[in-house]
């Protein structure tokens, strides 16, 4: 019982990011604005932190918590150019991460040999998350600093594709291998045993 009001607890706190995206674009004060972009990325953190030091990884959570960080980035970001903060091609660069990931997912999820990888989250996707709510905080508070964080962003998005996708396709490759290919060799080549702790 205890875990599973945990596991509500943590899904609640990635779903909060929902109302805050909502609340970005009914309040117009830019601090405001600014609050709420910390306060997602302070329950994205926090969500995740109790996620793994209390060994509550779920595979309904590891697919809440990024909907919910991207609902709340794009909604911010599509925002900011209604408002004239940012232009097409900034809010392009910024979210191409988000483009490349997401057809990445549809064709994961239409191809039958793929549908059984798991998506997970990589380093570098999270070092562009965190560069993307730097230049949300930028744009609210100290445009001169967007332009060179958005073509930072663009750089690693290009990259953290690459690595997603890279990822995704050695996963498949190893899910193709008959079981006994993937066990470690001994010295004489044959298959050691694996030995659980």
């Amino acid at each position: 019982m205890h875990r599973r009001a945990s596991l509500v607890l943590l899904n609640t706190l990635s779903l909060s990011r929902l109302p805050l995206a909502a609340a970005f674009i009914a309040v117009s004060d830019l601090r405001v604005r600014a609050l709420l972009v910390v306060v997602a990325a302070a329950t994205d953190f926090l969500d995740g932190w109790i996620a793994r030091h209390r060994g509550l990884a779920t595979r309904l959570g590891a697919l809440i918590d990024p909907v919910a960080d991207r609902a709340f980035m794009v909604t911010a970001f599509i925002v900011c150019l209604l408002d004239g903060l940012i232009d097409p091609v900034e809010l392009t660069l910024l979210l191409l991460r988000d483009i490349g990931t997401a057809i990445g997912f549809i064709v994961a999820r239409l191809r039958p040999d793929m549908r059984a990888v798991e998506l997970k989250a990589r380093m570098l996707g999270k070092v562009v998350t965190t560069l993307q709510l730097a230049v949300l905080l930028c744009v609210l508070l100290y445009p001169p600093l967007v332009r060179p964080l958005v073509a930072l962003v663009a750089m690693l998005s290009l990259a953290s594709v690459v690595d997603y996708s890279r990822a995704v396709w050695r996963q498949r490759q190893r899910r193709e291998l008959p079981p006994s290919s993937r066990l470690p060799h001994g010295p004489t080549g044959a298959p050691m045993e694996s030995v659980r702790e």
